[in-house]
């Protein structure tokens, strides 16, 4: 028997058993006031910082195992879009998980099917949201893209990821959306950033 927990970084595998179906690691959810985030370190769930303004995340959110937004993952919109500038967050790539199930607790472990994504660029750094749908859920489990998603629920995420850093008069942050982008180029950017943790832990 195992007493150890995975990290859920480094111990999860980043794929199910079935072809283009991810693990996906739930850090926040619709109901939280507060924003959460995976501890890198010791693997824990953190605060990372309360909401201190009207910002609730529009879908259950959080993290990909076993990926790093590092240097393929700059250079797909450093030449797409001619960004010079553009680095990897150094992150673990983010997702946002689409179900019609209220789910009220983060700190958990889904099985997810990428549809899309959302191209942000945070200070020139790439920090791309994947946006996928929740396997075998009874409303959006049958979604293959994210043409598919009605333009009130993308709006609804673009909203969030513009303005979930952003205080009254703030200055210093700039979160721009350049692209949303389809279920093809979502399978090859999770691919991508796989690639990258490949690299950058194990050389």
């Amino acid at each position: 028997m195992n007493k150890f927990v995975a990290h859920p970084w480094h111990g999860i595998p980043l794929y199910d058993k079935e072809p283009n179906v991810v693990n996906a690691f739930i850090e926040v959810t619709p109901s939280d006031t507060v924003k959460y985030e995976l501890d890198k370190t010791t693997g824990l769930l953190g605060i990372d910082r309360p909401q201190l303004f009207s910002n609730i995340c529009p879908t259950l959110y959080g993290m990909l195992p076993q990926t790093y937004c590092g240097q393929r993952v700059a250079e797909i919109c450093s030449t797409k879009f001619g960004r010079k500038d553009i680095v990897g967050d150094a992150d673990p790539l983010d997702i946002c998980v689409l179900t019609e199930k209220l789910i009220t607790t983060g700190n958990i472990l889904l099985r997810a099917i990428p549809i899309g994504g959302i191209k942000l660029i945070d200070n020139n750094e790439a920090d791309d949201k994947i946006v996928a749908v929740l396997k075998d859920d009874a409303l959006y489990g049958d979604w293959q893209d994210i043409s598919q998603c009605p333009s009130k629920v993308l709006e609804r995420l673009e909203h969030y990821f513009l303005t979930y850093k952003k205080a009254p008069n703030s200055k210093g942050n700039k979160c721009e959306i350049i692209d949303i982008y389809g279920r093809e180029e979502a399978l090859e950017l999770i691919k991508l950033a796989s690639e990258d943790y490949q690299e950058k832990f194990h050389g």
